[in-house]
């Protein structure tokens, strides 16, 4: 039997401060816990939801070194850019606080103190990475390399994005320093850690056993961890941002993130209440945890190792973490700059924040890494959210104002096709509950549109429309049925897509409509004034999307340019060799395509000292007359030589992009004809 909780405790992984919040962090962890959040405030029970910047993550040194600037002008940035974010976008956390606060410095450090006051730690000294020239050591994520079971030569030294394997920075091939580009040395350094493997025989009872219901994923990946055999983990690292250690003996050494992190948990819902106890030792709460794929093994091993150990704190009920969601058939990557970034969406798509909630929604990777592309979030919005959903919604609301003043019709007799559309109400609430609570939420959100397609379908056969003409009785019948669907609509649609859910409810004129008045059939009484009507949706043309699509192709092509490298140089030449190279500047006169050729244009230039003919292959890369008039480099002495039959007397220099695409080498300004250059 399920113990019954009086209050729910939900925590979204904290986000790293060093760049935006993009839509792999919200089908993953933001939009499920958000989800589940209304959903419980619907149903009128207590749950606070408890979020925040991770400010301390080595990433952040990185990019503030990158950049120039200190860790704590970045994490401002993120944290100010992604709190706002989160909030237009209509996420309901109960706080986003941030892990720089001096209530999380505090309450961090007492909970190691706690555990270092009960012998909890193990302090060891071992050989780590030590870059010389830096002089410092090196934390997982200033070492990158080879992984050894991908060959991804992009790993870094605590887990291969490639693959996903978690390693050990001395795990990598051909390590190197992320700040000098250094292979770096080992030296002795001591840190304290964490005895995981005292707590093995614990973690096979309370996970493999006690938790058999939590997803496949969390289950499977937590499994393979303990069945490797769980190892000492160090708490601990040779940085100078974060919280420092608060023991003798620990200068210069910060907690490691991941010991840091989870408890911003806890010090958030310090700055929430003072009565954050009750949800954090009290047997009472449900502690739920929402994550993605690759925090796993933090929450459902290293912080509940951490919270036994202190021994006052409760552990998680479940830990529901989503997959990978991937973007146009390529791994979202911040570095690379490829994501849809929430920021630019909502400059982009105003008003439109319930769109992006569906299709994450429907396309959320629970069970596996999924794709999102535009092209299916254009479809998405005008098939179904338009299509399904919102004309329901609009004939349903017009009809009731053009033939009945906008006043909820009586119900009168009915027949079996309405007796199946009232019946679906009570069966698909239970169904989007049901799902809801078993965190299914694509099937929840499903069943919510199952019962906009009941309505949808119910009013295109019944075609009030014409009926009124001979029948208006029965039009009054078929539109309180179709009221009755929509309000209950209005409170289904809440836990998925708030904003329109308030629109909605706004146009029936509905108030304080709670998740136990959904399934009722007579939500709206005869007589009930209507407020008025107005689309729900609005579909996304074409354009918009194809200004999206080249937007990743532009980003496509910079990464590829950016990450191109130059060919090696040739042998090298004497001063004397290469003053023999006559090189000028000339003016195209003329310029035509060859027929019967793909690449070659015949020119006519002006090279100052007389006109010639050129012929070049470049017609693949420029319009014969657009390049009419245009100053060119051009190799006037090179011996000529027969192509396709005309005589070509020189050469048109070219560079070449990574992606193959030829560029004219050409004077920053105008300069005569014949000007050398030497």
């Amino acid at each position: 039997m399920l113990k019954k909780y009086n209050r729910t405790l939900i925590t979204s992984a904290l986000p790293y401060a060093n760049g935006p919040i993009h839509i792999g962090h919200l089908a993953g962890v933001y939009v499920p816990s958000d989800i589940y959040t209304r959903y419980l405030r619907l149903k009128g029970e207590e749950v606070i939801h408890v979020c925040g910047s991770d400010e301390h993550g080595v990433p952040i040194t990185l990019k503030a070194k990158k950049e120039g600037i200190t860790p704590q002008q970045v994490v401002d940035r993120y944290h100010d850019l992604n709190k706002k974010a989160f909030a237009d976008f209509g996420i309901a956390f109960d706080i986003y606080s941030r892990t720089s606060n001096k209530i999380h410095h505090e309450t961090a450090s007492e909970f190691f103190k706690t555990l270092y006051d009960k012998g909890i730690f193990e302090e060891h000294t071992t050989e780590q990475f030590f870059d010389p020239q830096a002089n410092q050591f090196l934390a997982d994520r200033y070492i990158t390399g080879t992984c050894p079971h991908c060959n991804n030569e992009r790993a870094y030294g605590d887990q291969c994005e490639a693959c996903g394997t978690s390693l050990n920075a001395t795990d990598l091939i051909n390590p190197k320093s992320a700040i000098t580009g250094n292979t770096p040395q080992l030296k002795e350094t001591k840190h304290w850690y964490l005895p995981l493997n005292k707590d093995e025989d614990f973690f096979k009872q309370w996970i493999l056993t006690d938790h058999k219901d939590w997803k496949t994923n969390v289950y499977g990946q937590c499994k393979s961890w303990i069945d490797m055999g769980l190892q000492p983990r160090a708490v601990s690292r040779d940085l100078d941002w974060g919280v420092p250690v608060p023991v003798e003996g620990a200068e210069g050494k910060v907690l490691y993130v991941w010991f840091d992190a989870p408890i911003g948990y806890i010090s958030a819902t310090k700055e929430l209440t003072p009565d954050w106890e009750k949800y954090w030792k009290s047997e009472d709460t449900r502690m739920i945890h929402f994550i993605g794929k690759d925090n796993i093994v933090f929450h459902c091993i290293i912080f509940p190792s951490m919270l036994k150990a202190e021994g006052s704190y409760i552990l998680p009920e479940n830990v529901p973490a989503n997959e990978f969601l991937n973007l146009e058939n390529d791994k979202i990557s911040t570095s690379r700059n490829w994501a849809v970034w929430l920021h630019e969406y909502l400059e982009d798509f105003p008003q439109k924040q319930d769109v992006l909630r569906y299709v994450l929604t429907a396309n959320a990777p629970e069970a596996k890494d999924n794709d999102f592309t535009w092209k299916d979030f254009q479809a998405r919005n005008n098939n179904e959210l338009v299509g399904v959903y919102g004309n329901f919604i609009n004939r349903t609301i017009v009809l009731t104002h053009k033939y009945f003043e906008g006043k909820v019709p009586e119900l009168n007799e009915l027949n079996q096709q309405d007796r199946e559309a009232l019946f679906e109400i009570a069966n698909l609430k239970l169904e989007v509950e049901k799902n809801i609570e078993t965190f299914h939420f694509k099937e929840a959100l499903r069943s919510f549109m199952a019962l906009a397609r009941v309505g949808n379908k119910y009013l295109a056969e019944t075609e009030p429309w014409k009926l009124i003409k001979t029948d208006e009785n029965k039009v009054k019948t078929i539109l309180n049925i179709c009221l009755q669907i929509s309000a209950n609509l209005a409170i289904l649609s809440e836990p998925f897509i708030p904003f329109s859910s308030k629109s909605l409810k706004e146009m029936l004129n509905l108030s304080k409509a709670t998740w136990s008045d959904a399934g009722n059939t007579n939500l709206l009484a005869v007589g009930h004034l209507l407020g008025e009507g107005k689309l729900l949706f609005a579909k996304i043309e074409d354009a918009e999307v194809e200004a999206q699509i080249q937007k990743l192709l532009d980003t496509k092509k910079n990464n590829e340019l950016s990450a191109s490298k130059a060919e090696p140089s040739k042998p090298n030449i004497s001063f004397e060799e290469f003053q023999k190279m006559d090189i000028r500047i000339g003016k195209i006169l003329e310029a035509e395509k060859l027929p019967k050729t793909k690449k070659l244009l015949k020119l006519l230039v002006d090279t100052g000292i007389d006109k010639r003919t050129v012929v070049s292959g470049i017609a693949e890369y420029f319009k014969p007359e657009e390049i009419i008039g245009k100053q060119v480099s051009i190799l006037v002495n090179l011996a000529p030589r027969d192509i396709k039959g005309i005589q070509s007397q020189g050469m048109i220099l070219m560079a070449e992009n990574a992606d193959g695409e030829l560029v004219f080498v050409s004077p920053a300004k105008a300069v005569n004809n014949g000007s050398a250059i030497s």
